[in-house]
């Protein structure tokens, strides 16, 4: 599979969680070609402040692996990571993060501020725009409807 099958699957989540009526955002995490992490958006649902997708995401590896480390996965998300996320991130050492839209609210990796940019130990490289388009419109479409 290819980046853009990573994120379409990422996409299929985010679709998932606005049925829910959450914010629409999923997040998949990848080693060796294959998902072995699945997130989606779940505050309101779990009622959680830590319930994003990337949060999701990162702990469903690391059961699946059994490790706390995820140094040899990939990250897919279909919006800008917030500093939890990217804090999270950093913390299980994921060398590479792809993500669809930009966040100009809550950033942090480049929308408001870049955490990748700072003096972590361990610093992802980090590829946005990943089917930008299709991933704004989810979310476009979400907040146009509760307003």
């Amino acid at each position: 599979m290819d980046h853009e099958s990573f994120m379409r699957e990422a996409l299929r989540l985010a679709r998932e969680a606005m049925r829910c009526g959450e914010v629409p955002v999923g997040c998949v995490i990848v080693r060796g070609g294959e998902i072995v992490g699945r997130g989606r958006n779940r505050r309101e649902e779990l009622r959680f402040t830590t319930s994003h997708a990337e949060l999701e995401a990162i702990t469903d590896a690391n059961t699946r692996l059994g490790s706390w480390r995820l140094d040899d996965c990939t990250l897919y998300v279909t919006l800008e990571p917030c500093p939890m996320c990217a804090g999270a991130i950093l913390n299980a050492r994921i060398p590479r993060v792809y993500y669809g839209a930009r966040d100009s609210a809550m950033g942090a990796c480049g929308g408001v501020m870049n955490l990748f940019m700072e003096d972590f130990p361990h610093p992802p490289a980090l590829i946005g725009g990943i089917l930008e388009p299709e991933c704004a419109a989810v979310l476009g479409e979400f907040f146009r409807d509760i307003r």
